[in-house]
């Protein structure tokens, strides 16, 4: 496909808002540079370097008879878990790999991908029920599932509302473990029946950044050292952001009962 260098500065642009959406839904570094480099070449690039990891995209993409570009972005946004969108641009890549369309159009279909989110429906129902259903398994009553359910909702209600704000991952989860660690902690004492751990167990599986620490792994098993420690310490600040809240919650409790 032939482009001027208008168009091949508008793809390069393209592509670095593509790999910044798959970091943000959760993809794991190679999935990134692997689809940027597919679909560079499906568009006629005779050579491209991709260097990816969580905070920072630098692309550099050559055609025949031209000169190279390059352009560097940071990732400001902490990464989250969309595996919705996910699937939207790994068919999007799919498809433009074997039929390449109009740059311009590449643009609006990104765009278009970027601006949806997971349904409300999805994620409020689905907390409710991974959250009730996780206190059961791990041994709690019928009741301290209908207790983490509820709880389950609240935590969903909290991350859409501090998802809009600028706090970052860390106290985000620092801050929702403290409230429902306290919540929680409140219910049960006033309902001697319930069993705090068990509803705690349920609540805290949402929250645990188990997609992160398998990413980070993986990442430094196929070699990519840099971006896997990176995640995993990000991940291992989060989780410990989530111990500090529930603990801070349960000393709370204590010395008001």
């Amino acid at each position: 496909m032939e482009m001027n260098i208008e168009t091949q500065a508008l793809l390069l642009d393209c592509l670095l808002d593509l790999g910044q959406l798959l970091l943000d839904c959760g993809a794991e570094i190679s999935r990134v540079e692997d689809t940027i480099n597919r679909i560079s070449r499906a568009y006629g690039a005779k050579d491209t370097n991709v260097f990816v990891i969580t905070s920072i995209i630098s692309l550099t993409m050559e055609f025949p008879e031209h000169e190279a570009l390059t352009e560097t972005r940071r990732i400001v946004r902490d990464g989250g878990t969309d595996f919705i969108r996910m699937e939207k641009l790994n068919a999007l890549s799919r498809s433009v790999c074997a039929e390449p369309i109009p740059v311009q159009d590449l643009k609006k279909r990104i765009k278009s991908i970027s601006n949806g989110r997971k349904p409300f429906g999805v994620q409020f129902w689905g907390s409710i029920l991974a959250a009730g259903s996780y206190a059961v398994f791990f041994g709690g009553s019928v009741y301290d599932g209908l207790v983490a359910a509820i709880f389950g909702a609240l935590i969903c209600l909290l991350q859409i509302c501090l998802d809009k704000t600028e706090i970052n991952t860390v106290a985000r989860n620092l801050l929702i473990s403290l409230l429902i660690g306290l919540g929680v902690g409140i219910a049960a004492h006033f309902a001697p029946m319930l069993r705090m751990d068990k509803i705690l167990i349920g609540d805290i599986m949402l929250l645990i950044p188990g997609l992160a620490m398998i990413n980070a792994v993986r990442n430094v098993l196929l070699g990519n050292t840099i971006s896997g420690l990176v995640r995993l310490a990000d991940s291992l600040l989060w989780a410990g952001a989530l111990a500090g809240g529930f603990m801070i919650a349960l000393k709370v409790i204590n010395l008001l009962f």
